[in-house]
């Protein structure tokens, strides 16, 4: 059985952390490898449903959503994660799960300027906090907590989605994971 591995890419919303990721994932499956995304918007509304946006829910949401991501992991899948995840404590408790498990782990800190995401807006959640329809927007009037040293800094507004792609496609394969 393969070796599988969790790829957790944090960031602010909008940041690209599921463009991405499903960009790597349709190359991985052209390899042949067995991908899942783990998408964090999908996650809160199947498996997370009920929950708010509060610390203590949004810790809950990031450690079911790390519980699958090491199961599938552990089971030879590459479990590609996009889950803005904004508490440092809240991610290394994931971490720490892998490990225990000794079941790889990369942590990637898609890491786009917050007046870049406000300008990408995907889901209109910085006009709606502008318009005051809408608090506790991370990065703005909640807290994002960016990773003191993660495995890869990507800095989406630099570099198109197929380049950010390819440098964590990079770093799975200098680490043997592939």
């Amino acid at each position: 059985m393969r070796t599988g591995v969790t790829v957790w890419l944090t960031g602010l919303p909008s940041a690209g952390k599921t463009t991405i990721a499903y960009e790597l994932a349709d190359r991985l499956r052209a390899e042949g490898h067995r991908v899942e995304v783990l998408d964090g918007d999908e996650i809160r509304e199947a498996l997370s449903a009920g929950l708010g946006f509060s610390r203590a829910d949004r810790d809950t949401n990031v450690q079911r959503i790390g519980f699958v991501a090491e199961l599938l992991a552990r089971n030879g899948m590459l479990a590609l994660v996009p889950v803005i995840a904004p508490y440092t404590d809240s991610r290394e408790a994931v971490r720490k799960r892998h490990d225990s498990n000794h079941t790889p782990y990369v942590e990637v800190h898609v890491a786009t300027p917050v007046e870049v995401c406000s300008a990408r807006d995907v889901k209109g959640l910085y006009a709606k906090q502008a318009a005051g329809q809408l608090t506790g927007l991370t990065g703005v009037d909640d807290p994002y907590q960016a990773p003191a040293a993660p495995d890869l800094r990507i800095e989406s507004q630099h570099q198109t989605v197929q380049e950010s792609a390819a440098a964590v496609y990079a770093v799975l394969a200098e680490r043997g994971l592939l």
